[in-house]
């Protein structure tokens, strides 16, 4: 058999791609990064968790909005907050993520090929220099995509980047606007909302489903619906915009948003979030006989491969729950599994991280799925406002939820809104990992205050409902 360049050859340098050449490096490896940007880190640090995370973060801060229940609804911290501010944090923050990437792949001696990969054959890859001049082909003995996605755009709309745009263009806006229309109630849409009304913009946010995040417990969108309503964001659920169109009038260049129902909604500037599609136009696919299904996603079987059994597909690319930190773990399994290693992973407990204002995080069961399994369980519920820690950092909305059968009392979900739930499920997730039962969460001993201590006072809320 002929030597190849490579053992493995990953396509994307986001956090799937990432992870899956640094474990092959870790493994021994001869191993090799496509990119097709400039730039490393992929949807992931230039464009999408990495800034929105950061801006949000800028944005809780310069707006005051986490003290305002303290200190009043008119208190911020910078008054006129551009969008200068909050981009000296962004700024920072990707340029250090780049760095720390760039970084790995240097020490790990994983090679970083910056050009356009195309498929020749199933072990062969084109590649064209960025600069649009040379190409060359290499070859490698497994593959794994790892290209993620791109926004997907209606034809008929005219996107500009500053009126019209999509989450992509958010880092490069003029200036912030005072009202805006969001095309789109999924994860991106929903963030980006809550960021803006914290700012004081008004939002009104369109979607054709009748309810939001139906993967989330019903109970924390409620109570997320709620709050955003108190912000002022309005809600046009079961409406599809069928169009969206710039114009003047005497306050200046504006958008028009058409419902299916008749109804307009005119706004300073539209955000268009309806999803996002595979980027996989350009990998030339059908030569070495791979499909691909809807929105241009890869289907993959659960050790994450392709129709070709020596390339995998993980991330974004391959569709739900499209998260870096299940990307992550999707190229740590799919490389242990090409190179015949053991891996051990708990697929069925992945948290869910949430970053809307309230931020929301979930992992193992919901009412829902419980109901419809015919599990008989119980609930636990903690309000962040009987919790010491709450009342300290002014924060009175905080729910967290426990769900344990009712006979073994084993724990069989968690679902948190409020400040800190991505940081605080993880409590909750080594418990369901490890088989606990709600007494655990009675018997130990959390600090005080914490908000840890809703995870106890939610426990004795749920072995109270049993007597």
């Amino acid at each position: 058999m002929t030597e190849r360049d490579y053992e493995l050859l990953v396509l994307g340098s986001g956090p799937a791609g990432h992870r899956a050449a640094m474990q092959a490096a870790k493994l021994g490896k001869k191993t090799a990064i496509v990119e097709h940007k400039a730039v490393v880190g992929g949807a992931c640090i230039n464009t999408g968790t990495i800034p929105s995370k950061t801006l949000r973060k800028a944005v809780l801060h310069l707006s005051g909005y986490r003290e305002r229940s303290i200190y009043g609804a008119s208190y911020t911290v910078k008054k006129d907050i551009t969008m200068s501010d909050l981009l000296v944090r962004t700024d920072n923050v990707i340029a250090n993520e780049l760095d720390v990437n760039r970084h790995q792949l240097q020490r790990n001696r994983v090679e970083l090929l910056q050009a356009e990969g195309t498929f020749v054959d199933p072990h062969t890859v084109r590649l064209s220099g960025l600069d649009g001049h040379g190409h060359w082909d290499v070859t490698a003995d497994k593959g794994i995509i790892a290209v993620g996605t791109q926004t997907t755009k209606a034809s008929h709309v005219e996107f500009d980047g500053q009126k019209i745009f999509t989450n992509d263009d958010i880092l490069n806006l003029k200036e912030l606007p005072r009202s805006i229309v969001i095309i789109g109630a999924g994860v991106i849409g929903l963030e980006y909302g809550t960021i803006f009304a914290a700012l004081g913009v008004r939002v009104t946010v369109v979607d054709k489903r009748p309810r939001l995040l139906t993967f989330v417990d019903y109970e924390v969108i409620d109570t997320l619906v709620y709050q955003m309503r108190q912000n002022r964001m309005t809600l046009r659920l079961g409406e599809e915009a069928s169009g969206l169109e710039r114009f003047s009038d005497e306050r200046g260049e504006r958008v028009r948003v058409t419902l299916g129902s008749g109804k307009q909604t005119q706004a300073e500037s539209a955000l268009y979030s309806i999803g996002r599609t595979g980027a996989t136009g350009n990998l030339n696919l059908d030569e070495i006989g791979l499909t691909v299904g809807d929105r241009e996603l890869i289907s993959v079987n659960e050790n994450f491969q392709t129709e070709v059994d020596h390339i995998y597909a993980v991330g974004d690319v391959i569709g739900f729950p499209s998260l870096a930190s299940t990307s992550m773990e999707q190229g740590r399994i799919a490389c242990y599994h090409a190179f015949g290693e053991k891996a051990e992973s708990v697929p069925n407990l992945l948290p869910y991280g949430i970053y809307t204002i309230p931020e929301i995080s979930v992992v193992g069961q919901s009412e829902e799925t419980l109901t419809e399994a015919g599990i008989p369980y119980e609930v636990g519920k903690a309000s962040y406002k009987e919790i010491s820690r709450g009342q300290i950092i002014g924060n009175q909305i905080g729910l967290l939820k426990l769900l344990f059968h009712r006979d073994t009392r084993q724990l069989l979900g968690v679902a948190i809104l409020g400040e800190g739930a991505s940081e605080l499920i993880h409590i909750g997730q080594a418990a369901l990992s490890l088989g606990g039962t709600i007494d655990y969460f009675v018997d130990t001993v959390f600090n005080y205050p914490t908000l840890a201590e809703c995870y106890k006072t939610a426990a004795f809320d749920g072995i109270n409902r049993l007597m």
